[in-house]
């Protein structure tokens, strides 16, 4: 993604607030403009963009040329509205978890004169997706598939929100409820659909093509979105903080984690011990114990291990995909990811 094609796509972000401030539907004042504005530069573009980015690069690679200045925006504003969902999800999942920064700086609910109102903004991040699709997108033959695919996607997100909150109840620190199996449907519903899927799924509405006839493409999806989740798990334990940017607190956090769930697995009736006992406690020595665990058990061999099988995998699901431009976008993800340090 060139540089140019970056600032075009913040371009695009700056023309999509200017429009939703000044919604007809609403009768904004200075004040509610002001605080709808700083809302959104507070919780909307502050992050990679890679989503978002990869709306456009996805159907660059489809299309196999140079995009037309109208494609541009198209396809950015498109990623915006996955941004903007993220964005949705950030503000109330940080008021949930009860989290203190998100990206270097105060989580928007911490803010004193935001507080609850957190919570309204995170409807209104919410609702401004259909105004942007309406806008832009309304007079399209795919309009229709695009608005049903958000409402999917964000149910399945949303679900998979509620499995690892239910999962990981902090009032009963229940080990033995955590699997491979539970895991893998946490990542699939709250990461892979939303991160991984609608990006790709975007670029092909925008495409003229039928999502039905890709499921395969949404499957290869699905997996490489467990395969980074498993990636992220193991980098928050073994990362180097200075590289992925944050320390990692998985352990502390009781978080239903792939080295947890596979520790558990190849722990004997010993070390299992040593994990209910220490797994989820605030203190270093509780997480000193339980990193101990994880060497002993050789986690950062099984995890390589599994990053091998997952691309060998990975490759053979991409390369037996007819279309070639559709194997160029699965293969350019796969690239951004596969032996990823942060």
């Amino acid at each position: 993604m060139g540089s140019d094609l970056k600032s075009k796509f913040s371009e695009v972000y700056n023309t999509l607030k200017s429009e939703l401030i000044n919604d007809p539907a609403f009768e904004f004042d200075d004040a509610s403009r002001q605080w709808v504005e700083k809302m959104l530069d507070y919780n909307v573009p502050g992050g990679k963009l890679n989503r978002g980015l990869s709306v456009v690069d996805s159907y660059k690679l489809l299309k196999g040329g140079e995009l037309t200045d109208n494609e541009i925006f198209l396809s950015s504003a498109l990623g915006w509205c996955i941004e903007w969902l993220q964005a949705y999800f950030l503000v109330l999942d940080d008021i949930m978890d009860e989290s203190h920064t998100r990206r270097g700086q105060p989580c928007w609910f911490r803010l004193p004169k935001v507080g609850m109102i957190a919570i309204n903004d995170g409807i209104i991040l919410r609702n401004h997706i259909p105004r942007i699709l309406k806008k832009h997108f309304r007079t399209k033959p795919y309009y229709v598939d695009l608005v049903d695919l958000f409402n999917e996607v964000e149910f399945q997100t949303a679900s998979g929100q509620m499995i690892d909150l239910i999962t990981t109840l902090v009032g009963e620190k229940d080990l033995s409820k955590y699997s491979l199996s539970t895991h893998r449907r946490i990542v699939q519903y709250k990461t892979a659909y939303y991160s991984f899927y609608l990006p790709v799924a975007c670029a092909l509405l925008m495409f003229g093509e039928d999502l039905e006839k890709h499921v395969e493409v949404k499957n290869v999806l699905i997996e490489m979105g467990t395969y980074f989740q498993v990636q992220d798990d193991y980098l928050d334990c073994f990362g180097a903080p200075e590289v992925i940017g944050k320390i990692g607190t998985d352990i502390e956090d009781f978080k239903c984690s792939w080295l947890v769930v596979k520790a558990l697995e190849l722990a004997n009736e010993e070390q299992k011990k040593i994990l209910h006992g220490n797994y989820g406690k605030k203190d270093p020595s509780s997480v000193a114990k339980v990193k101990e665990l994880y060497h002993t058990l050789n986690l950062q061999g099984v995890f390589e291990d599994y990053e091998n099988k997952s691309y060998t995998k990975l490759i053979t699901s991409i390369e037996g995909h007819p279309s070639k431009s559709v194997q160029a976008v699965l293969k350019s993800f796969l690239g951004k990811i596969y032996k990823r340090q942060k």
